[in-house]
C-alpha cells in the first residue's frame, strides 16, 4: 500500500541490540524533522525507540544473541521471532522497512519480506562485516536490500568490489559525540604526573565477558605489580553490573566499577591507557585519545571460521580505518596476561609506542569526516529517497 491522504507515512524499523536502538532512535528523530505531516513508526526496538513512539513487537532481547553458542542455544525462538517479524512487516505494508544492524536476524527478515511484499523498499542501516566474515553475503544482499547505510568509511568500496547493494557512507554515530569523548583542557592529567587512569573494558556481551573477564583481571594484577599503583576503572553495561561486581570482588587489584554512559565517557576523558575487547569501544577510546591494547577470544562454535581474519590486516576498528597495526592486538591463545601486560607497559610513559598510537588517532577525524550533515540526517535523507524511488513518497518539509 502506497501512502494515501488518510494514512501517515509509515516506517517499520527493526533493531536487535543497544547500539541499534541508539541508531534507530536517531534516525526516527531525523525522519520526523524531515517529513511534513504525520509519520508513524512501527517495529522492534529498545527503550530509546519506544520513547519515540514504537510499541515493540516483542522484546529486543529475544533476538540479541551474538556468537555461535548463544545462537544455537536460542535458535528455535530466534527463527520464530524472524517469521513473526516478517509477517508483521508484510501485514503493515509500510512505506519503507529499515533493518538496523543485527544481520543474522535482520537479513533473514528482509529476505522473507522481499518474497512476501516485493514492493516494500528495504534499507539496511549498518553493513555486516563482509570484509571479514562471509563475503558471499554481499551479492546475496543485493537481491533484497535496496540501499545499505555504512558507518565505516571503507565499506562502500568493499560492497562495490563484492557486488553488494548500493552503499553509502553516512558517518559513524560517534562523530556526533566528540565533545563528550574528548577531554577539556586540563581534564586529563599528563601521563606520569600521578597514578595512571587504567581503563579495563572486557566487553558488553555475555559471551565476551565469559571469555575475557578473568584473563583481564590477571593482566591487571600483573601490570600493577610490575609498574606500581593505578586507578583501575571498569565501565559496565547495566544488565551485567551485578555479575561483574561479583566476579571482580576477588581480584587482587579491585577495579572501580563505572555505570552509565555519562560516567563512562568522563572516565575516557581522564584515561591514560586501556585494555579492551575488540568492538566499537576501541573506536570510542581512539577518538577519546586513549592508547590501548585489544584482545579477542573467538566463540568456540565459530572457531572454524577464524581463517577469515586472514583477509584483513587487523580486527581492531581504528587500525582498519587508518590502515595500520599501531594498536597491539591479541587473539585467542595470544591473550595471555604476560603478553598483554608486556604490550601495556610502553603505554605508561612517553614512548614511541604511545606516540605512534596518538598520531594514528589524530588521523581519524579526516578519515571519518562527512562533507556535510550528520550521520542521522544523511541516513534519513537516503531512507526517504529510497522510499521515493519505489513510489512511496512522503511529504517532505
Amino acid at each position: 500500500m502506497s501512502r494515501t491522504a488518510d494514512r501517515p507515512f509509515t516506517v517499520y524499523l527493526i533493531a536487535g541490540e543497544e547500539s541499534g536502538d541508539a541508531l534507530g532512535s536517531g534516525l526516527m528523530e531525523a525522519l520526523s524533522r524531515r517529513v511534513d505531516g504525520e509519520i508513524r513508526f512501527l517495529g522492534v526496538g529498545g527503550a530509546r525507540m519506544e520513547r519515540l513512539g514504537i510499541r515493540s513487537l516483542f522484546p529486543m532481547k529475544d533476538i540479541n544473541h551474538v556468537g555461535g553458542t548463544a545462537i544455537v542455544a536460542n535458535l528455535p525462538r530466534i527463527l520464530s521471532r524472524m517469521r513473526q517479524a516478517a509477517r508483521a512487516v508484510a501485514e503493515a505494508d509500510p512505506d519503507v522497512l529499515v533493518i538496523v544492524d543485527c544481520p543474522g536476524f535482520n537479513l533473514g527478515v528482509a529476505r522473507r519480506v522481499r518474497k512476501k511484499r516485493p514492493s516494500i523498499p528495504i534499507v539496511d542501516y549498518v553493513s555486516p562485516t563482509v570484509w571479514v566474515w562471509r563475503p558471499s553475503r554481499a551479492p546475496r544482499m543485493s537481491k533484497f536490500v535496496d540501499h545499505l547505510l555504512a558507518i565505516l568509511p571503507f565499506e562502500p568500496e568493499v560492497h562495490k568490489r563484492l557486488k553488494g547493494p548500493e552503499c553509502s557512507y553516512v558517518g559513524h554515530p560517534l562523530i556526533e559525540k566528540l565533545d563528550r569523548l574528548r577531554p577539556a583542557p586540563g581534564e586529563r592529567p599528563p601521563i606520569g604526573s600521578g597514578k595512571p587512569n587504567f581503563l579495563v573494558l572486557p566487553g558488553s556481551r555475555h559471551g565476551e565477558l565469559k571469555r575475557l573477564l578473568d584473563v583481564f583481571g590477571e593482566t591487571v594484577e600483573r601490570v600493577v605489580a610490575e609498574n606500581g599503583p593505578m586507578d583501575v576503572q571498569l565501565p559496565v553495561v547495566a544488565r551485567f553490573a551485578e555479575e561483574i561486581k561479583a566476579r571482580t570482588a576477588a581480584w587482587p587489584v579491585k577495579p572501580r566499577i563505572i555505570e552509565g554512559e555519562a560516567e563512562k565517557y568522563a572516565a575516557f576523558r581522564k584515561g591514560h591507557l586501556a585494555l579492551a575487547a575488540s568492538g566499537t569501544v576501541t573506536l570510542e577510546l581512539a577518538l577519546a585519545g586513549v592508547p590501548m591494547v585489544v584482545a579477542y577470544r573467538v566463540d568456540p562454535m565459530v572457531k572454524m571460521f577464524k581463517y577469515a581474519l586472514k583477509r584483513i590486516n587487523s580486527f581492531v576498528l581504528p587500525n582498519l580505518i587508518t590502515g595500520t597495526n599501531d594498536i597491539p592486538e591479541f587473539l585467542d591463545r595470544e591473550t595471555t596476561p604476560q603478553r598483554m601486560a608486556g604490550a601495556l607497559k610502553p603505554l605508561l610513559s612517553d614512548t614511541p609506542e604511545r606516540e605512534r598510537q596518538l598520531q594514528s588517532f589524530a588521523r581519524l577525524d579526516s578519515l571519518m569526516a562527512l562533507d556535510h550533515g550528520t550521520p542521522s540526517g544523511l541516513a534519513a535523507d537516503i531512507v526517504l529517497a529510497t522510499a521515493a524511488r519505489k513510489g512511496q513518497v512522503p511529504p517532505v518539509g
